[in-house]
């Protein structure tokens, strides 16, 4: 039987084609959504992918959550992908406690919710991928994106400690960390700065959801479990760590 994979944030941008990516390799594929009902209908529609809605910020929510996937499906999640995230961006002097909170909620905190839904079955089982979506700015930091930056920053903290605890159980836990990438979070942005972040990145233009897809690709692959603690910059060259 194909491995589950459960993708949060799955039903645009980066998580829709990693959803989609994980899917064509043959895994069955539940996707989490929160808030964009009509992105999710018509993603369930050209997908025909199991969609769950639920808060990652929630820590119960987290959990029902994985169960009603596990009992619906039938078996238990062996692949996640934390793609699940937000802005909130202001200079720190004028950042708000509540920008500062939900980021931290929805981009960090949302890692440990979901991931302690599965570790311990995946330890029992003795074998899962487990794959954070960190970011370029959180290697790099980024003005105005303190709490972004922060987050993101701890997500590759996250990934390291949790590698090293389960590296003996078979698990695999990495970090993937997109660079500026043509999604819908960039999609407000002016045209005159976007060229200008355009103009910082060495291949001199931006990433495609598929690019950030394949890299998750290879790290669930059954053939990576060799791989485990690392970070994959997929940023075009623009912070070489």
């Amino acid at each position: 039987m194909a491995r589950l994979a459960l993708v949060t944030g799955g039903t645009r941008g980066i998580g829709a084609a990693i959803a989609r990516r994980l899917a064509a390799d043959g895994l069955r594929v539940a996707v989490n959504y929160r808030g964009n009902e009509a992105a999710a209908r018509d993603f369930a529609r050209d997908s025909g992918l199991a969609l769950y809605r639920w808060d990652v910020s929630d820590h119960q929510a987290c959990l029902d959550g994985v169960r009603a996937i596990e009992r619906d499906l039938g078996q238990p999640v062996e692949v996640l992908v934390n793609n699940a995230g937000i802005t909130r961006d202001a200079m720190l002097h004028k950042m708000s406690l509540e920008q500062w909170r939900e980021v931290m909620q929805d981009d960090l905190d949302a890692l440990f919710h979901m991931c302690g839904a599965v570790i311990e079955g995946m330890r029992g089982r003795g074998w899962g991928r487990i794959v954070n979506i960190s970011s370029v700015n959180g290697q790099k930091g980024q003005f105005g994106q303190t709490n972004y930056s922060a987050a993101k920053a701890g997500v590759i903290g996250f990934t390291k400690a949790l590698a090293l605890e389960s590296a003996r159980k078979g698990v695999t836990v990495n970090a993937v960390a997109p660079g500026y990438t043509d999604t819908d979070m960039l999609a407000g942005i002016d045209a005159q700065v976007l060229d200008g972040i355009k103009a910082q990145i060495p291949v001199g233009r931006l990433g495609r959801p598929e690019e950030i897809a394949h890299a998750v690709s290879f790290l669930v692959d059954e053939r990576a479990a060799f791989v485990t603690g690392a970070t994959i910059a997929v940023n075009g060259g623009q912070y070489l760590a």
